[in-house]
């Protein structure tokens, strides 16, 4: 496999000798309100090189690190279960090879078919979730498969109380009532994510994050902004703290960059890809 011709900043190495994996999922079909995720991956290659390798929140250097970037998937646009069917085969791929895959989307849907393979490779799966939203919705307007029912459909995959999110401050009242006997819900913030982590620890884990858990303040650049949202630290301190896991797998999505002209939400996701990246390049 061939690295694409335009690499995220530093992650630039060849695919045997990669640890990591990351790829786009250009894919938002079944978005809610406003579409425009597809975008985001191909834009934050090409903005990622307004940023440094070099975190100094970390003291890492992403030029250290063994990262290929696979490009963008071509998924098939109107069809939503192509499309997971597409992203479950590739992470597959990835997980075979021994490498740790990371997606950026798109539209949160996409998660589904990157935690579809790796539950078949890891049947005690947990799901580390940040996201304004909590996804948990059996059917949204009579459709199971949406970016507001992902979760839910994740659910399905890992069973009772394997599902810990972060961040949640939107959604029907069904959504958090069914939350409470079911998954492991934290509102607002990142509360009690290090007592998570206490319990996570020895599991194998997926991360998927949902940018548009950031303030709108900080972060305008998605198709569904919710006010009252956690700063870029709290993200970069939460992710610091996942850190030590055993995180087989990971997303993040919902950046829809052509509602921030200015590029500052392109500028924070590429600067969050980056600090996860080495915080996975252990």
């Amino acid at each position: 496999m061939n690295r694409n011709v335009e690499t995220f900043i530093g992650c630039d190495s060849e695919f045997e000798p990669a640890r990591i994996v990351i790829f786009g999922a250009p894919f938002d079909s079944t978005t809610s309100f406003r579409p425009g995720t597809r975008f985001a991956s191909k834009t934050m290659r090409s903005e990622s090189f307004g940023i440094e390798t070099y975190s100094p929140y970390q003291d890492k250097d992403l030029e250290d690190t063994s990262i290929f970037d696979g490009g963008d998937l071509e998924l098939c646009f109107g069809n939503s279960q192509r499309a997971l069917e597409q992203i479950e085969e590739f992470t597959a791929m990835v997980l075979d090879a021994g490498k740790l895959p990371c997606m950026i989307g798109g539209e949160h849907l996409v998660t589904l078919g990157a935690v579809r393979a790796a539950a078949k490779r890891y049947p005690d799966l947990h799901i580390l979730h940040f996201d304004a939203h909590a996804d948990l919705r059996d059917d949204y307007l009579g459709e199971k498969f949406s970016h507001a029912t992902v979760m839910r459909r994740i659910w399905e995959l890992t069973g009772d109380h394997k599902l810990f999110q972060f961040g949640i401050r939107s959604g029907e009242r069904s959504e958090f009532t069914w939350a409470k006997e079911h998954t492991c819900i934290n509102k607002f913030n990142f509360n009690g994510l290090e007592q998570a982590v206490v319990r996570l620890q020895g599991k194998p884990v997926y991360l998927s994050i949902d940018l548009d858990v950031l303030d709108p303040s900080a972060f305008p650049g998605t198709g569904t902004p919710e006010a009252g949202g956690v700063s870029f630290n709290e993200l970069l301190n939460a992710v610091l703290t996942v850190s030590g896991l055993n995180i087989v797998g990971c997303d993040m999505n919902e950046l829809s960059p052509i509602y921030d002209q200015s590029g500052a939400s392109t500028a924070l996701a590429c600067k969050m890809l980056r600090e996860l990246l080495l915080c996975l390049a252990k």
